[in-house]
């Protein structure tokens, strides 16, 4: 039987709760083996981002092809891609390497509000990485920063917002409504011919850090053991919803403390 692999690319936080760290407690967690690719490392906690250091271009490539040269990616996820360098040598990768499925988690912000894209790298985002993943998994705030608009207030809002990223070259936008209103959270799964709304009750935590990095990564994860997109994004949402009620089981940190990746076990 083959080893289901997920490759994580994305920047390190230091105090474990979201980024590579967090990619690979969820790889982990859902039972496939996770290699890293770090294109930055952060001194983070919960509260607060308190410097980033950024690896070269080159670095990351190497990296890329080490992994790719050796083992059999399933599906990848990418998150904080910081700077035009980095996207460019991701992307090269992409294209030398073709993974069957790529899920671009667009990091600008973390959840402590400290910026981790820079200006200049939100159209080399649209332009060179977008066009190659498979699904996009943007919060609301997000998707209004790449597309230059206001943050949606409607699902028919969402809906045109859905499509217009979509004309960006990514077959399927997962557009996230944690940072909506109301008693339940509702994910927009977005392609060319429906839209799926995934509901899930809004739990009342502070506990959040890391949601967005372990929710593209739990895709990746279900796409790396066989599953097709609608059903790796269910069983995937399935599995962050039940992570953050059990957030609370944790005290980790004094500012928004993590997910609890590991609920089902203890």
């Amino acid at each position: 039987m083959t080893t289901p692999v997920a490759l994580t690319i994305a920047g390190s936080d230091s105090s474990g709760g979201a980024g590579i760290q967090a990619d690979l407690k969820t790889f982990a967690a859902l039972g496939v083996y996770g290699a890293s690719v770090i294109t930055a490392l952060t001194a983070q906690n919960t509260k607060a981002v308190s410097a980033i250091h950024h690896l070269p271009g080159d670095f990351v490539t190497a990296q890329l092809d080490a992994v790719f040269g050796d083992l059999d990616v399933g599906a990848v996820k990418i998150g904080m891609v910081a700077q035009v360098s980095t996207i460019e040598a991701v992307a090269a990768s992409l294209r030398h390497w073709s993974p069957k499925h790529v899920v671009l988690d667009p990091v600008m912000v973390a959840t402590s509000g400290d910026r981790l894209l820079a200006e200049d790298a939100i159209e080399a985002l649209r332009t060179k990485l977008i066009p190659r993943a498979s699904l996009i998994t943007p919060n609301l705030p997000e998707a209004a920063a790449l597309l230059g608009e206001g943050v949606a207030a409607s699902e028919a809002a969402i809906e045109s917002q859905g499509k217009k990223l979509l004309a960006m070259g990514c077959p399927a936008v997962l557009i996230k409504g944690g940072h909506g209103q109301g008693r339940e959270s509702i994910d927009y799964l977005i392609d060319g011919k429906r839209i799926v709304a995934l509901a899930a009750p809004r739990v009342a935590t502070k506990n959040t850090h890391g949601t967005g990095c372990s929710l593209s990564s739990a895709i990746a994860a279900h796409l790396a053991k066989g599953d097709e997109m609608e059903t790796a994004v269910r069983n995937a949402k399935r599995w962050i919803s039940a992570a953050i009620a059990a957030a609370d089981r944790l005290t980790v940190g004094h500012g928004r403390g993590p997910i609890h990746h590991f609920h089902r076990y203890y």
